[in-house]
């Protein structure tokens, strides 16, 4: 996510921390840099002006000459302004209105709204406890009403039944009586989308508003369109009571244009993103998390939070005794290794970590890729119990079994044993509170030479 902009930002950074001092004229190559980068990110022009205007004062005052390390003040001031123009805060979807609580999605046809749809309605059901009802006013693509409805049937969620032929008012105005029926505590509204803003979308969205007054209006937008996006929205907030917007497709953005553009520009939060195809590939949008994925500082409360949703908490917990007690079997290591996983691999784990970019330096260098986690899988899967226990007693024809039962061969079962000797030392070193300075480091170039 944010990638491009993000390496971008960490080679400005790098350059600024170097020196002792910052005068004018350097301050003004950092953000000459910072406006390039933000441009080729396709950040609304508008915002990159406003953006740097507000730095160069910041960067220019006296709390920067008086610094022991003025690019570290530099990397604040731009933090800060980041975050600003994200929105400050994270922004909570209003439900604090009279059951049910009707939610409008509009978008352009193509953004994603009614994948949007069914996650937005997952999460209301995991994390508030609401029981929602999806309904499709898409008759004009009977394709998409489907779409709804299998999504509703596969995720186990509540859908309007579809009457065909009957207008979206009409629509509208059965959903609301069913819902009173059926006890459905918030309703999602999937409205129709066009390739491009048009009069009769809007006026039929207008419509649609002044039958439901709905506690929410929610633009759902595809993040890869960058600030085109963002000029949607502006749009949208000149047309209905747009009260939020959800980005998707954030986990392909490796610019970050929109995200960036969208507060300021159509002056409403960004209350999730979408990253990923499935149901729960969701987040909340945190603003300074997002601040600091895209300087490079790594989003380690996410991370945490996505462990505890994904990661098998009973095995989490005997692991976190194995190793207050220094043990950690190859048993262990297949677990860890299944637990990445869950979380999105390789790739998905060091995307939230700091330094990313270099982190992932280390990983083209090294040539690791995705299937070291499941080659890794199948080498332990063909080990006995025995051998998980104490990889020690593994020797020349053990590791010539073992290669044949995983369709490997013995260097790939060598490299294993290595990288699992690593990896004890390291959770025994972790075990001990002997982590300081590792994130500095990043990850030991030693592990990766194994991974190879």
């Amino acid at each position: 996510m944010f990638e491009n902009l993000t390496n971008k930002f960490e080679e400005i950074f790098s350059s600024l921390k170097k020196a002792p001092s910052l005068d004018e004229n350097q301050v003004d190559e950092g953000l000459k840099a910072i406006r390039l980068a933000l441009l080729e990110a396709d950040v609304s022009l508008d915002v990159v002006k406003e953006f740097v205007s507000r730095i160069k004062p910041k960067a220019l005052g006296k709390e920067i000459v008086r610094s022991t390390s003025p690019g570290d003040m530099v990397v604040k001031i731009v933090y800060d302004e980041i975050v600003s123009f994200l929105g400050d805060k994270n922004s909570e979807i209003s439900l604090n209105a009279v059951p049910p609580v009707p939610i409008m999605l509009v978008g352009l046809q193509g953004s994603g709204k009614t994948t949007t749809t069914s996650k937005l309605a997952k999460f209301l059901e995991k994390n508030n406890k609401k029981k929602v009802m999806m309904v499709s006013l898409d008759v004009y693509r009977p394709a998409a009403q489907e779409q709804l409805r299998l999504l509703g049937e596969q995720n186990s969620i509540e859908t309007l039944p579809v009457i065909e032929g009957q207008l979206p008012a009409d629509i509208c105005r059965r959903a609301l009586s069913a819902a009173n029926l059926n006890g459905s505590e918030v309703i999602l509204f999937d409205t129709a989308g066009r390739t491009q803003i048009d009069f009769q979308m809007m006026n039929e969205i207008k419509q649609i508003e002044s039958i439901i007054n709905p506690a929410e209006t929610i633009m759902v937008a595809d993040s890869l369109t960058g600030q085109v996006a963002a000029n949607v929205a502006k749009e949208f907030k000149n047309t209905v009571n747009l009260s939020g917007i959800i980005l998707t497709r954030a986990d392909g953005d490796g610019r970050g244009g929109a995200a960036l553009s969208m507060k300021y520009v159509a002056e409403v939060p960004i209350k999730f993103l979408g990253v990923g195809e499935k149901i729960d590939n969701f987040e909340i949008f945190y603003p300074d998390r997002i601040a600091n994925r895209i300087l490079g500082m790594g989003d380690i409360v996410s991370l945490v939070e996505k462990a505890s949703e994904d990661l098998d908490q009973e095995n989490l917990k005997k692991t976190e005794e194995k190793l207050k007690k220094g043990q950690f079997s190859m048993e262990d290591y297949l677990s860890q290794l299944r637990q990445m996983k869950k979380m999105g691999g390789i790739e998905g784990i060091m995307s939230f970590l700091p330094g990313v970019s270099k982190i992932k330096s280390q990983m083209d260098a090294s040539g690791v890729d995705e299937k070291i986690i499941t080659q890794n899988e199948a080498v332990i899967l063909s080990m006995t119990r025995q051998e998980r226990d104490d990889p020690k007693i593994i020797n020349g024809s053990r590791k010539k079994r073992i290669a044949n039962g995983s369709g490997t061969d013995i260097a790939t079962i060598n490299k294993l044993l290595k990288q699992f000797k690593m990896m004890s030392e390291m959770m025994k070193k972790m075990s001990k509170g002997n982590m300081k300075g590792m994130a500095d480091k990043g990850i030991p170039p030693e592990l990766f030479n194994q991974l190879k």
